[in-house]
């Protein structure tokens, strides 16, 4: 099946750049295309428990709608341990639904994909 890893390094100081990758993941799998979400460096940010839901933008519903919307659609959200640790996030600070892996993980993500991109 063809995949693609989008990698999102932004976080909720930049929530301009936080829908784009769920919008297009879910297309993907509207698409027949698999999909994951990996979130690194600040983008592990977006799915610390009760950040999602602050973010709104226009018309568009809150993150954490769109971002339940693509688990519920069979987006994988991968989450960079070392980066949560990074920042003083535990583990169980994240949103259901958020696999915790390292950094290996995007490694072989990122070989395997049929595409990658970067948020």
């Amino acid at each position: 099946m063809t995949r693609i890893v989008y990698v999102q390094t932004s976080g909720v100081d930049t929530p301009e750049r936080l829908y784009a990758p769920f919008i297009l993941a879910m297309t993907a799998k509207a698409m027949d295309i698999d999909a994951v979400i990996y979130f690194v460096i600040k983008g592990v940010t977006v799915v610390k428990r009760g950040e999602a839901e602050k973010i709104k933008l226009g018309h568009f519903p809150s993150l954490k709608e769109i971002m339940d919307q693509a688990i519920q659609t069979g987006v994988e959200l991968m989450v960079c341990d070392r980066s949560a640790e990074l920042l003083g996030i535990n583990m169980g600070d994240l949103v259901e639904g958020v696999k915790v892996v390292g950094a290996a993980t995007l490694n072989d993500l990122v070989l395997e994909a049929d595409a990658s991109m970067f948020f």
